[in-house]
């Protein structure tokens, strides 16, 4: 590994600790070169997934797009990075456990928003307006009115 200040080759691992809810490995290391430390993650890389786009090309699973999407919906939202990186982790344990090699970005598009109905409803319409592309106004009030009537029945 090169180190990021100097780019000199080896270092020597100082600590190593469990990260994410035991998803990670956290990797404190010091430079042989120029003394100076930092932090590594390191990650089991699952079997890739492929998507499946609208027009039919396919794609490796990319996790920035999910959480790019959800950071862009919960804009000036009282969400903190940690809380959407714990969301993701959420959305992407459901894709990687349903055994598929190829998943429809249809799919991945509806799990997202199921999950973000339950976690910001603001954010869950800001990403459904994009998501389901609305046409018209009256298409984005009967979301919001759809959304309305499901909190509704969790209250009672």
């Amino acid at each position: 590994m090169k180190c990021p200040y100097c780019n000199g080759e080896g270092d020597k691992v100082i600590d190593s600790r469990p990260a994410d809810g035991n998803t990670s490995i956290r990797r404190r290391r010091q430079c042989e070169h120029c003394g100076k430390r930092y932090t590594t993650y390191e990650k089991i890389d699952i079997i890739p997934i492929m998507v499946k786009k609208k027009n039919g090309d396919l794609e490796r699973y990319d996790r920035s797009k999910i959480a790019t999407g959800i950071i862009h919906s919960c804009h000036k939202r009282s969400k903190s990075m940690k809380e959407i990186d714990e969301l993701v982790d959420s959305i992407e344990t459901q894709i990687f456990n349903s055994d598929k090699k190829e998943i429809d970005c249809q799919e991945i598009g509806e799990i997202v928003m199921n999950r973000l109905k339950d976690f910001d409803s603001v954010a869950y319409v800001r990403f459904a307006s994009i998501y389901r592309n609305f046409k018209d106004v009256n298409t984005f009030m009967d979301e919001i009115k759809d959304l309305l009537g499901n909190e509704d029945n969790k209250t009672e």
